[in-house]
C-alpha cells in the first residue's frame, strides 16, 4: 500500500468537493504541503476567493503545511485589507489617485508578515484567520472561530477572537510528536503506521520513534 497520490487533485473517486489543494491552487504567494485537503460544499476553486486582499505589489504568503484539513468557508485575511489605525483618519487616500495618492509619501500601510499554518491543522467550517498569524501543528481551530493571535501547537482555539480552549495531549506528548514531525516521513512508514497516528497510545508512539 503506497497511499493516495499526493498529486492528484480529487483523491475522493466521483467526488469534486474535496480536493487535495496544492494541486489546484494557481497563486504562487500561496503554498500548500502535501496531502492538505480543502472541502467546498459548492466549488473547490473557491479557495483562492476566501484568500482576501492577497495583493501581488504587497508579497506576502499564505503557507500551509503537510496534511492540514481546511473546511468548507475558510477564509484567510491577507495584508492588504490592513488600513492606517494611528493617523487621523483609517481612509485609505491613495488608493484612489487623482492627486490623493501622495497621502502616503513616505508611508507605508502597516503589515503583519506572512500567514503560515503548521502541519496537521484542522481548519473548521467558516473560521477565519487574520494576517500574520502562525498556527502551530497539530492545532484545531474551531467553527467559526477568529484567529488573530498565534496559536500554540496542539491547542483547540475557539471563538471571537479566538482563545484557547484546552490542549490536546499532554506536555511531554506534545513535544514528542513535536520532534518526531510525522507528517515528514516518507508515506510507506506513514501508511505502516497508521494504526497508531489514528489511536491516542502513547508507548505505540515511543516505540515507532
Amino acid at each position: 500500500m503506497t497511499g493516495p497520490d499526493k498529486n492528484t487533485p480529487f483523491p475522493l473517486n466521483g467526488y469534486n468537493n474535496l480536493c487535495f489543494l496544492k494541486n489546484i491552487v494557481t497563486n504562487p504567494n500561496i503554498i500548500v504541503g502535501n496531502y492538505t485537503y480543502y472541502d467546498d460544499f459548492d466549488d473547490v476553486y473557491n479557495f483562492e476567493k476566501n484568500v482576501k486582499y492577497h495583493f501581488d505589489f504587497i508579497g506576502d504568503k499564505l503557507i500551509i503545511g503537510k496534511f492540514c484539513q481546511i473546511a468548507s468557508g475558510a477564509k484567510f485575511i491577507m495584508n492588504g485589507g490592513n488600513h492606517l489605525t494611528e493617523s487621523f483618519s483609517a481612509f485609505p487616500f491613495a488608493i484612489f489617485g487623482n492627486g490623493w495618492q501622495k497621502a502616503m509619501d513616505g508611508k507605508t500601510y502597516p503589515t503583519k508578515g506572512n500567514t503560515i499554518i503548521g502541519n496537521d491543522v484542522w481548519i473548521g467550517h467558516n473560521a477565519t484567520i487574520m494576517p500574520g498569524v502562525t498556527i502551530g501543528d497539530g492545532a484545531i481551530i474551531a467553527t467559526n472561530a477568529t484567529v488573530t493571535k498565534d496559536v500554540a501547537p496542539y491547542t483547540i482555539v475557539g471563538g471571537n477572537p479566538a482563545k484557547e480552549v484546552k490542549k490536546r495531549f499532554s506536555n511531554e506528548v506534545i513535544e514528542l510528536l513535536l520532534q518526531v514531525e510525522w507528517w515528514n516521513w516518507d508515506v510507506a512508514k506513514i501508511t505502516k503506521n497508521l494504526h497508531t497516528l489514528t489511536s491516542a497510545n502513547f508507548d505505540e508512539l515511543k516505540k515507532i520513534v
